[in-house]
């Protein structure tokens, strides 16, 4: 369900407004997730990295309003209950990728069924949107597994009405005894200020380390 914002009660319509308006500003925050315990226990159970850290993100995501945030068809700012994963997925033989979504749900093992099984239904379907039928309420989720990058940034050519972050992460590798995952978010600033990115942050790294008590399968 979507929820309209009510525009003269909501603390942050000034900063809405002077971030729509004057300072169009979007940004990215940059950091190494610690996914340790994550991966151990993923490959102790032999299951995918790829829902799994997905899940994370999403349950993350799903947490704050925040990063909800949409329009409606009639323009007005509102925030829906939950938002699906929009994630990458890539083909070996062109080199090529493709969107594909899945239904969220709280329930890990769930979760993973509708991933695993919507990456193989759609795992030979080329162009773009691999997947049809996707609502307005998603956020996008995407991988660049070839590189440990420390840095990542995003840019656009034109104007767009999406608010919703879009989720990056990298190769992961081991510094120190643990193991690390690149991990970048690109944030709108009309509704999620510095504040609100690194809650995020610290909420996904929370339920990355708190693993053993949602990886149910």
């Amino acid at each position: 369900m979507f929820h309209k914002i009510d525009m003269e009660t909501w603390e942050r319509k000034e900063y809405y407004h002077y971030y729509i308006n004057f300072i169009k500003s979007k940004y990215n925050l940059n950091v190494d997730m610690d996914i340790t315990k994550l991966l151990k226990l993923v490959k102790e159970k032999k299951l995918k990295f790829y829902p799994t850290i997905i899940y994370a993100v999403m349950r993350g995501i799903n947490k704050n309003r925040e990063f909800r945030m949409s329009y409606d068809k009639e323009g007005n700012l509102g925030y829906w209950d939950y938002c699906n994963p929009s994630y990458t997925i890539f083909h070996e033989d062109d080199k090529t990728f493709s969107d594909i979504w899945s239904e969220y749900s709280e329930d890990f093992s769930i979760f993973y069924s509708n991933v695993i099984n919507d990456m193989e239904k759609y795992k030979d379907v080329k162009g773009i949107k691999g997947k049809p039928g996707r609502g307005d309420n998603f956020s996008p989720v995407s991988s660049i597994p070839w590189l440990s990058f420390t840095g990542y940034s995003n840019d656009t050519y034109s104007e767009s009405s999406m608010l919703f972050p879009v989720t990056v992460f990298g190769k992961y590798y081991e510094r120190d005894g643990k193991i690390l995952l690149p991990f970048s978010v690109f944030a709108t600033h009309a509704v999620a200020d510095g504040y609100h990115t690194c809650k995020l942050i610290n909420d996904i790294q929370e339920i990355v380390l708190d693993v053993e008590n949602w990886l149910n399968i």
